[in-house]
């Protein structure tokens, strides 16, 4: 029913720059927030940054300064730009969306596959 796929991963060097994106398409009606989790090898997902109907920004603190979440609403799409990156940002990026498919229904929860960033250093 929704897809969201993402795009935009890659290696790059360390002090390097990466634009992630992910569009979400299917039975939308609504979309409360759009956000970037990360895996890295090992560890748990964890919440990268986040952005909601009202354009409200979230972002974890080892990424605040050096990363930009931003929303197209018009193409439910989001973007991640990441600036400064570090052999610490290595990790499968995934996009996440709570989202409603109709007019007063409850919100889902849904996932993008993941896109790998790897930062050499």
């Amino acid at each position: 029913q929704v897809q969201l796929v993402e795009s935009g991963g890659g290696l790059v060097q360390a002090g390097g720059s990466l634009r992630l994106s992910c569009a979400a398409s299917g039975i939308i009606f609504s979309i409360k927030t759009m956000s970037w989790y990360r895996q890295a090898p090992g560890g748990q997902r964890e919440l990268v940054a986040l952005i909601n109907s009202t354009g409200s920004t979230k972002y974890a603190d080892s990424v605040t300064g050096r990363f930009t979440i931003s929303r197209d609403s018009v193409k439910n799409t989001v973007y991640l730009q990441m600036n400064s990156l570090k052999p610490g940002d290595t990790a499968i990026y995934y996009c996440n969306s709570v989202l409603a498919y109709k007019s007063g229904s409850s919100w889902y929860n849904w996932w993008g596959q993941g896109t790998q960033v790897t930062v050499s250093s």
